[in-house]
């Protein structure tokens, strides 16, 4: 069986015990609940005792519209940390834990790559803490409760036919989407219609990222509305009492989790909310106890910056109070080629025309960060084996023409020592600067013109293509009281569109609308667009086909 770099170069490390790791960041040892030698949580008291610090600077990675390998936005932030640290700059990651189902499906894990990863890659790719198996225990767990409380009396008359709770699995399994429970007799309860969602997806793990304490996550929990009675009156999670024990299930998950980069540097890796199907941003939680331990913090957001950038502005900033002090968006050569129509078996051979042409997605992207939402821009060309000199020219001429720097690193083969001269660059950006950062949209903005201020904005959308049901479930959200809150928008990552084959930069498309749902206790609304699923499918030759066990017990294939 063929080697895979990132796993032999991860093997290679010399790791330091995380001890050491949290002493140079001044979290003492007893403030440390390790995992093992080189993983542990950081206490909850030692982050209440930060909260008269100041904050260091916000650093935020996205990406161009990426290829289905991604674009390397992880590898990029794990680099870039290295490379601040390298110049002298106290430096945190943070990043969002893998799930399980991209891992065996087909972009394979989420710990970096080559000499920019976070380490244990193994542990951090598979179970790391558990986190994630907790956070499907606390969703499972209320659907248990209401399926038991509808079968021994129902006394909230809740509809069978309007519970909305879906149960979660942290796995690619297209088989779940739809299915009908509590077949098999009385005993086993009332049959009806329901689902499952991949982890990511729920809004246990929406919850798990905003809420900032214990005590809000609990508060959240109570709030997440299960269904309606046959009345319509919403009913929520704390009418079956249910969110202690939830809350109970997170206790230990909710601690931020500590490990390090293959350079001895420290990462902070929490939460792992999708950003197609979900907000795509680490725990708030992680970001504020790093910001008081450092003058620079590096996260990403996941996919391209019409998603994870988007949702993290208008989420996940409007909700935390956090400022960021730029935004890098990182470009590869083969993204490029994809957006510009190259197919998709060639996106590593040579082609400055598909370049050339998938430019424009790069300058939207570019412009709404800067437009948008008033932020500083660094471009990072990602660095391949198969990049052409001519090709890298391309970027660099569009992005000075459009008044960012740009700057290509090579921290997947060099480490922090090819992404020094982004880390100055980065620096440099956001020192003598004050940001205007702002969000899209106001609160009070109506719930539909929040969608189609973001399908027209940073979509390039021309109009919104919803039916009546839409427009009167919007209506009722609104009449109940939910229409202050953001939006979340699921749609494809491959286009600004809701068409995944509509590539570059698309113009004047209509942004479709499937379906709307309210996740009260993360405090969004979902618009659910296109084809997108909040239960994936795993690929014809899936990642799992490939990951074994040697005769040592040693996992292979793993990536």
């Amino acid at each position: 069986m063929p080697t895979n770099p990132d796993l032999e170069i991860s093997r290679q490390a010399t790791l330091k015990p995380i001890s050491e790791i949290g002493a140079a960041l001044g979290i003492p040892a007893d403030s440390l609940e390790c995992y093992g030698r080189y993983k542990a949580k950081i206490s909850s008291p030692f982050i209440h005792s930060l909260t008269d610090r100041p904050d260091g600077k916000l650093i935020l990675v996205t990406a161009m519209s990426p290829p289905p390998a991604g674009g390397g936005k992880t590898t990029v932030s794990v680099g870039l940390n290295d490379g601040l640290n390298r110049i002298g700059r106290k430096s945190i990651v943070c990043l969002r834990e893998p799930s399980l189902g991209p891992c065996f499906g087909m972009k394979g894990g989420a710990a970096g790559g080559g000499h920019a990863q976070v380490v244990p890659m193994e542990d951090i790719n598979l179970h790391f803490t558990g986190d994630f198996h907790a956070i499907a225990a606390a969703n499972n767990l209320l659907a248990a409760v209401i399926d038991n409380y509808v079968h021994h009396s129902n006394e909230l008359r809740l509809d069978l036919r309007r519970i909305s709770w879906r149960r979660v699995v942290d796995m690619n399994d297209r088989a779940l989407r739809s299915i009908t429970l509590g077949l098999g007799g009385p005993a086993n309860g009332f049959p009806r219609e329901s689902g499952f969602d991949i982890v990511p997806a729920s809004e246990i793990m929406a919850i798990f990222c905003l809420a900032q304490s214990l005590h809000d996550l609990k508060q959240r929990f109570e709030r997440i509305v299960v269904g309606q009675t046959r009345g319509g009156r919403l009913v929520r999670a704390s009418e079956f009492k249910a969110a202690g024990a939830m809350a109970a299930l997170l206790k230990d998950a909710f601690q931020p989790n500590l490990v390090q980069t293959l350079e001895n540097n420290p990462a902070i890796i929490h939460g792992g909310p999708f950003a197609n199907i979900a907000h795509g941003c680490n725990s708030v939680i992680a970001t504020k106890t790093a910001l008081k331990l450092a003058d620079f913090v590096v996260t990403e957001a996941g996919f391209g910056a019409d998603l994870g950038a988007e949702k993290f502005c208008n989420i996940k900033c409007r909700q935390a109070g956090l400022t960021p002090a730029a935004a890098v968006v990182v470009a590869t050569l083969p993204a490029l080629r994809f957006q510009g129509g190259a197919a998709k078996n060639s996106l590593h051979s040579p082609d400055p025309d598909a370049v050339r042409r998938g430019l424009g997605n790069l300058r939207r992207h570019i412009d709404n960060l800067r437009n948008h939402f008033n932020l500083p821009c660094v471009v990072c060309l990602n660095s391949f084996a198969s990049d052409t000199p001519a090709e890298t020219a391309l970027v660099m001429a569009a992005a000075d023409a459009a008044g960012v720097p740009c700057v290509p690193s090579t921290h997947w083969a060099d480490g922090g020592r090819g992404a020094v001269t982004l880390a100055e660059t980065v620096a440099a950006v956001t020192e003598g600067s004050t940001t205007r950062f702002t969000t899209l949209y106001p609160d009070d903005m109506p719930v539909r013109e929040k969608i189609e201020t973001i399908a027209r904005s940073i979509y390039g959308a021309g109009s919104i293509s919803e039916n009546v049901t839409i427009n009167r479930r919007i209506a009722k959200l609104e009449e109940q009281g939910f229409g202050h809150l953001p939006v979340c928008i699921a749609k494809t990552q491959y286009s600004f569109s809701t068409d995944p084959a509509n590539l570059g930069v698309p113009d004047g498309h209509t942004l479709k609308i499937r379906e709307i749902r309210l996740s009260a206790g993360a405090g969004f609304i979902v618009a659910i667009c296109g084809d997108i699923m909040t239960m994936p499918g795993l690929p014809k030759q899936p990642s799992a086909t490939g990951i074994d066990l040697d005769e040592n017990g040693r996992i292979t294939g793993l990536s």
